[in-house]
């Protein structure tokens, strides 16, 4: 009998128990020693040695490899506000990504409140069970002062994937992007398309990279100065004087859109410098479809934010890495030099020769197969390099950035100690 995808999804989420995570069981328990050891009386020791030193709560529970995947569901993928309860699936369904490609575990908390003081004092609350802590789909710009309080109040690795997420992952793209097509950061004129908060986190990211022009869009047009709508954070990227869209995209050489579809058109990316970089992430339904850039522009390089198109900006290509490195070396927060160490890592391992298992996950042969090009600019999610490529870069940069409680860091054993987990 046929399904529609919609049922699929509704048994899949239903079949064969309700919801997709639950806890295991990483001890043995199988006689009464162990149960001594593992509740009372035995479990008075830990608790005894961690009353004494904090820091042995990452050696002795299951806080070293445990992220909090929270939001109140403001802003839930492309549903908008739908609630915290109505959240959950998709907080599950991050959990399960976390743990699938990361090796990472955590739990999903859906907290029932908007207002910015209160939902940071509930996180702050809990926030001692976890060893990192995933903040997500939040609308802006409250996430921003959520965010910004969090990593100031709290001692563990804090990071809202909707923000940082595209940045790092568009931010590899770009680099290759770039490379493929000889232009240089530092000289390009990059156009977003949209202002909330993936949008500025993204912005924020190109600069530290060295692109230095960059025009920002949002419904009501460029913004500039000249207008008095802005918030601080739009403020950050508004333009002296109001030019019109037309001109914001006249010899730009790339566009990143975050919005959603025909906020711009392929008469804009006429306008555009030769071979230009698009980068159409709205999801589902891209800004501008790929087919129809083509038409236009036949020589540009093109993502999107689906995995039926070449070149998709995946988020799964960074927050299990990021946050892996992270916990294995304690790290107090994740920062700019972590998010840049896993973008390059990024963008490194799309120009290494691809595994033949990965062409073959893909159904790709012969002159089809996946390398460098404008049509792989990025890594394929199911890449099990990731793991080691990435967390490796982001683990060496919080050590080295001195985020780390780790003193020592030995890089081949944590090589090796990452390949053991696949």
């Amino acid at each position: 009998m046929y399904k529609t995808f919609e049922q699929e999804s509704l048994d899949y989420h239903s079949f064969p128990k309700s919801g997709k995570i639950g806890t295991e069981i990483t001890v043995q328990m199988v006689t009464q020693k162990e149960l001594s050891l593992a509740y009372s009386p035995g479990v008075a020791y830990p608790c005894l040695e961690i009353q004494k030193r904090p820091d042995d709560a990452f050696l002795y529970t299951s806080k070293a490899n445990l992220v909090g995947v929270i939001s109140n569901g403001t802003a839930v993928l492309g549903l908008g506000d739908i609630g915290a309860l109505a959240s959950k699936p998709v907080m599950e369904g991050k959990s399960v990504l976390f743990k699938a490609f990361g090796k990472v575990d955590s739990f999903d908390i859906e907290v029932e409140e908007t207002d910015v003081d209160k939902f940071c004092e509930v996180v702050e609350k809990i926030a001692c069970t976890f060893g990192g802590i995933n903040l997500e789909d939040i609308k802006s710009p409250e996430c921003f002062e959520i965010e910004k309080r969090l990593v100031k109040n709290l001692d563990i690795p804090v990071m809202h994937d909707d923000q940082h997420g595209t940045a790092i992952v568009s931010s590899a793209g770009m680099i290759n992007a770039c490379e493929l097509t000889n232009k240089k950061l530092d000289s390009i004129k990059v156009v977003i398309v949209g202002a909330g908060a993936s949008a500025i986190s993204c912005a924020r990211m190109y600069k530290e990279f060295g692109v230095k022009n960059i025009v920002m869009l949002d419904r009501k047009g460029v913004i500039s100065l000249d207008r008095n709508d802005l918030n601080e954070y739009k403020k950050e990227f508004a333009l002296p004087k109001h030019i019109s869209k037309n001109d914001a995209f006249r010899g730009a050489d790339m566009v990143l859109g975050l919005s959603g579809p025909e906020s711009f058109g392929v008469e804009q990316i006429a306008l555009m410098n030769d071979e230009p970089i698009i980068f159409t992430l709205a999801n589902p339904t891209p800004e501008v479809m790929p087919e129809d850039i083509i038409k236009v522009r036949d020589k540009a390089i093109i993502a999107t934010g689906r995995s039926d198109y070449p070149n998709q900006v995946n988020n799964v290509l960074g927050f299990p890495y990021i946050f892996r490195g992270a916990l294995d070396v304690n790290a107090k927060k994740i920062n700019m030099a972590m998010k840049k160490a896993a973008a390059l890592a990024l963008a490194n391992l799309a120009k290494q020769t691809v595994p033949e298992e990965i062409n073959e996950i893909y159904g790709l042969s012969g002159e089809d197969k996946l390398t460098f090009s404008k049509t792989y600019i990025l890594p394929k999610p199911f890449d099990k390099r990731l793991l080691v490529n990435v967390s490796l870069a982001v683990a060496k940069a919080a050590v080295e950035s001195g985020v780390s409680r780790v003193k020592v860091f030995d890089e081949v054993e944590y090589r090796g100690r990452l390949g053991c987990r696949l």
